[in-house]
């Protein structure tokens, strides 16, 4: 999928599916339910979906959020032409951006939540330092930063290869999700590796099923 020479009408058939593959393993509802709609019921706010691809998890908190009637901007936010152009027709109430986070930086915006879905492991060393850098620059005081990925494991491998293997053939054909998938959990990080290579102020969290979350809560102007 990283490819730019990747063909077009697979990436756009991956990108059809993600919503089901992230609504089994990256259980955003929950945290919807946890950090973002408790913090959406004391004011409107402003996400910020980085390395967004086709958009679903900003459509579903964006779905979720008018559902309670709750004031939430979401922006999803990709360097990825192909994926902003692809997501940009799917509308949903979100505001879909072609940029580098350093750019947002530049530009002096900020929100109060800041995420990624399955980003991480494919950012190299340097990339993840400005990424988390640019994360904290973007967010406001009392906000939110989560970066949710997949925890490396033998159990995260052989769970998502046998679990994928019956839709291989049909609901998941001429799409990049299990080939793609297999390779991201290989080069995923361990909590171990990641709290090793992060910066002070950032916390690595688990959950089933293999879930990592690399959250940093930055302080509120008064405290």
């Amino acid at each position: 999928m990283d490819d730019p020479d990747a063909d077009l009408r697979m990436l756009e058939r991956t990108y059809e599916r993600f919503p089901l593959i992230n609504a089994v393993v990256s259980r955003w509802r929950a945290v919807y339910r946890q950090d973002i709609r408790p913090l959406a019921r004391k004011r409107p706010i402003r996400i910020l979906d980085v390395g967004a691809g086709g958009g679903d998890v900003s459509r579903a908190l964006a779905d979720w959020s008018r559902r309670d009637g709750l004031a939430v901007e979401v922006t999803a936010l990709d360097a990825d032409a192909r994926a902003i152009g692809w997501a940009r027709g799917r509308g949903g109430g979100v505001q879909y951006r072609c940029a580098y986070t350093s750019e947002l930086v530049d530009a002096g915006e900020t929100f109060d939540i800041v995420i990624s879905n399955h980003l991480l492991h494919h950012l190299s060393g340097e990339e993840l330092s400005a990424v988390l850098r640019d994360s904290v620059a973007l967010t406001s005081a009392g906000g939110l930063v989560m970066h949710r990925d997949i925890a490396r494991s033998r159990f995260a491998y052989l769970g998502f290869a046998v679990g994928t293997l019956p839709f291989a053939r049909n609901l998941l054909a001429g799409s990049f999700i299990r080939a793609d998938g297999l390779t991201s959990i290989r080069r995923a990080y361990t909590p171990a590796e990641l709290s090793a290579v992060v910066p002070s102020g950032w916390r690595v969290r688990t959950a089933l099923p293999a879930r990592i979350e690399l959250r940093y809560e930055v302080a509120d102007a008064g405290s």
